[in-house]
């Protein structure tokens, strides 16, 4: 069995995997987000993710970056825990962190073969030219009707105060 910790992996350290996988022949898919509240909906996308290829490797935001993104309430989960979670899960090969507001950097330095996001993000896709420069392609993942980290954050804050989540960013910021 893998190690989680084992596949939590520095930018140096996920590049050096990256030329490995390269050199084996392998397929590099990459993806990244928040994961803040891990739920059904991830894993799906994670899964199809990886099935787009031989290794997996996930840019995950800092606490620090999802709170300029998201406001100071987030995230709920903290980052090593988060890493923890993803890493945790067989489809992923390797969690990288990043502090960056967007993983362009990051992609820049580990050039995936295939870059997916979510579907939702058919408008924006960061480091989309960077792969598709260097012979790389870009896939949409189909999303879980009903699941996301916003509709369960919404069904905590109506279960436990009766009323719906602020999930407004500024609102976060301010509230």
């Amino acid at each position: 069995m893998r190690n989680a910790a084992d596949k939590i992996l520095s930018p140096d350290r996920a590049a050096e995997r990256r030329a490995a996988w390269r050199e084996a022949g392998d397929t590099v898919v990459m993806t990244n987000g928040t994961f803040d509240l891990l739920h059904a909906g991830h894993v799906g996308y994670l899964e199809w993710s990886r099935n787009q290829g031989d290794r997996l490797l996930v840019g995950l935001n800092t606490d620090a970056s999802i709170q300029r993104i998201k406001g100071e309430k987030r995230p709920l989960v903290a980052e090593p825990h988060r890493a923890t979670l993803l890493a945790a899960l067989e489809c992923v090969d390797a969690v990288v962190l990043f502090d960056e507001d967007e993983p362009k950097d990051l992609i820049a330095r580990l050039l995936p073969d295939i870059l997916v996001k979510a579907s939702d993000w058919s408008h924006y896709v960061s480091g989309r030219d960077i792969v598709e420069a260097n012979g790389g392609e870009v896939r949409l993942a189909p999303m879980l009707e009903g699941v996301s980290t916003s509709t369960l954050l919404d069904k905590i804050c109506r279960v436990f105060t009766g009323r719906p989540a602020e999930l407004d960013p500024q609102k976060q910021r301010n509230g």
